[in-house]
């Protein structure tokens, strides 16, 4: 009992407060995580995707999608930035991640990071700030990012293929895959609603429209209207043309993914599939009705950021996003 007492006193001594503080998260996250061992990261990030995001914005969908590709394969590890070896194949080089964009603003940021703070911020956790800036800078949400996140050293292409959701998943796989994430039915609608911003190549969808079920025929459920755009946009075997996921405001995050949604004007069958679900269907109501997208996503992307991370002693801070130390 005096052991626990006196932990309790210096704990509550103002010059141990951090020290006793880190002792408590060691096993975990934390808000402000590197306040005393390199103050300033977050203005390091927000800068460089800053300058990145005012160039292109439409990196900032590839980014806030590089990093949902991140969590569900290992966890938020940074898995996604390791290059392939001569001895393994890595997730960035799995089908479902070739067409992945914006390594380069994760290196610039890590470069911008490792000149104050050399060897103490992980990858992992620069990749959940610039997802977080990336979409903020587009009229998005601004989320809290605990972190603490320490880098994985393994990075594989197949398991990609395996736990990422597919653009024509049914909403019993999609549930199934979240649920296997420790996220729920509510986490996966909000999270869908990042295809308000972004762009998607023909070949991802292109399936509803000339071969849904293997006979030449279009997706039922798909807008004729819209259908008929795409058509004029994609035709049968293209794999380079890119078309918006939310037309007229793809550069701007707001609500209009649940429009599309409920008009049957989406890219994939996975957002589709939202529409089959009953208790979807009642997520996707409130995002509109009740004007909750933005508040509910940052609690699902704070949620999802916490998916599986290494903490403490666990893996590495890696020197550079693309290799392990």
């Amino acid at each position: 009992m005096k052991t626990t007492q006196m932990a309790r006193i210096l704990c509550a001594a103002s010059f141990l407060i951090f020290a006793c503080a880190s002792t408590n998260a060691a096993g975990g996250l934390q808000l402000n995580f590197y306040d005393q061992t390199c103050p300033g990261v977050s203005n390091v990030v927000e800068e460089v995707v800053a300058s990145y995001i005012s160039r292109a914005p439409t990196l900032a969908a590839a980014l806030l999608r590089m990093h949902f590709h991140d969590c569900f394969v290992r966890g938020c590890d940074g898995s996604v930035l390791l290059n392939t070896t001569k001895s393994s194949k890595a997730e960035k080089d799995a089908p479902p991640n070739v067409t992945l964009r914006g390594f380069q603003v994760i290196d610039a940021a890590k470069a911008a990071v490792e000149k104050v703070c050399p060897g103490v911020v992980s990858c992992a956790d620069i990749l959940a700030l610039v997802a977080r800036d990336a979409v903020h800078m587009l009229g998005g949400p601004f989320w809290n990012v605990p972190t603490g996140r320490r880098d994985g050293v393994v990075s594989i292409q197949n398991e990609a293929v395996a736990k990422l959701p597919p653009p024509n998943a049914t909403f019993s796989k999609l549930k199934s895959i979240f649920a296997s994430n420790g996220l729920d039915v509510k986490d996966l609608v909000v999270l869908s609603g990042e295809h308000t911003i972004g762009i998607s190549h023909c070949n991802s969808f292109s399936g509803r429209l000339y071969n849904f079920t293997g006979k030449g025929d279009m997706d039922p459920s798909l807008d004729k209207n819209y259908a008929a755009r795409l058509k004029i946009k994609c035709k049968p075997g293209d794999n380079k043309t890119i078309v918006e996921m939310d037309p007229g405001s793809f550069r701007t995050f707001d609500t209009n993914y649940f429009v599309n949604v409920k008009k049957n004007r989406v890219l994939f069958q996975s957002d589709a599939a939202l529409l089959t679900d009953n208790e979807a269907q009642s997520y996707i109501n409130q995002q509109l009705q009740y004007l909750s997208f933005f508040s509910d996503f940052a609690v699902s992307m704070e949620k999802m950021g916490r998916i599986r991370v290494l903490t403490g002693t666990a893996g590495q801070i890696r020197r550079h996003c693309a290799f392990s130390n």
